[in-house]
């Protein structure tokens, strides 16, 4: 027999779900529409004038090579940022979870990253890396690496990847660790018993049964690499050395308030989200199949 929620009045469900709708209404629907209106339009620097282009900005777009690196660059930021936030999280969790005495100091201290503003995050690697005064780069100077994200691009590069799965890695964490917990410990002692080792026990028995909190941060680390790491970029190399680490986002920004081309950077933005839309279908259709609830 199927067990259904019931309401003492019938639009209490619609009163519940209200807070959420309005929320998502004002915050996403609203201003991805302007997105859209503001993207087949022409506006002059001041607002003073508007016209109706049609798909005039798309077309520049596509046809500009710079826009074309840049989406490939951003597809290979976001996940290199995605891969390293959740292997080392992994890594983390895994370890954490073994730990007896002081347990809760541990986890605890490795959920604090994760209150660190983005901003903040950016300066602190920006920071470490500074040739000039960064104790990473002298020790790198050490080993004989010379260090300058200023003027080498790669370096840059990976920086902004490195200040940007580590702003993830304690979000990841407290998932994959929480996932760790609910797996049956019965299993294990008894693949250990049949002589599995460590790894053939995590890998056969553990990470499967990790795969819908791996799913599910997979998306969630794909869409912040897109969107929620223009603070990062934005304090740490600010797009540069010669647009090395200028992703999709940060393009926006660049090109709608610095160079005050509205409409294109309003097309930018409305293709930046039809990326993210289409990729977390993707996601959801194929590699969900993969996932064992």
């Amino acid at each position: 027999m199927q067990k259904r929620v019931t309401f003492s009045h019938r639009y209490l469900p619609y009163l519940l779900v209200a807070p959420q709708i309005i929320i998502t209404v004002i915050f996403f629907i609203w201003p991805a529409g302007q997105a859209v209106v503001q993207s087949v339009l022409v506006e002059d620097a001041f607002g003073l004038s508007t016209e109706f282009v049609w798909f005039e900005n798309y077309q520049e777009l596509f046809a500009d090579p710079s826009y074309l690196q840049t989406f490939y660059r951003t597809i290979v930021f976001s996940f290199s940022t995605a891969a390293l936030a959740m292997g080392f999280s992994l890594l983390l969790a895994v370890m954490a979870d073994r730990i007896i005495k002081g347990e809760s100091v541990y986890k605890t201290m490795l959920i604090w990253p994760y209150a660190v503003a983005p901003a903040l995050a950016g300066v602190l690697w920006f920071m470490m890396f500074n040739p000039t005064i960064g104790i990473i780069s002298f020790l790198l100077g050490k080993v004989g690496v010379s260090w300058n994200h200023y003027l080498n691009g790669d370096q840059a590069f990976l920086l902004v990847v490195i200040a940007a799965a580590w702003k993830q890695i304690s979000y990841n964490f407290v998932f994959f660790l929480a996932g760790l917990q609910a797996v049956p410990r019965s299993l294990i002692e008894a693949a250990a018993i049949d002589g599995a080792g460590p790894f053939r026990r995590f890998w056969s028995i553990v990470f499967p049964l990790l795969s819908p909190t791996t799913f599910f941060l997979l998306v969630v680390n794909l869409v912040y690499a897109f969107f929620d790491t223009f603070a990062v970029i934005h304090a740490t190399t600010q797009g540069g050395p010669a647009k090395a680490t200028e992703i999709l986002v940060y393009k926006v920004f660049n090109d709608g308030f610095i160079g005050l081309d509205l409409g294109g950077s309003a097309a930018q933005s409305v293709v930046l989200m039809v990326i993210v839309i289409v990729l977390t279908i993707v996601q959801f259709k194929y590699v969900e199949r993969k996932v064992a609830y």
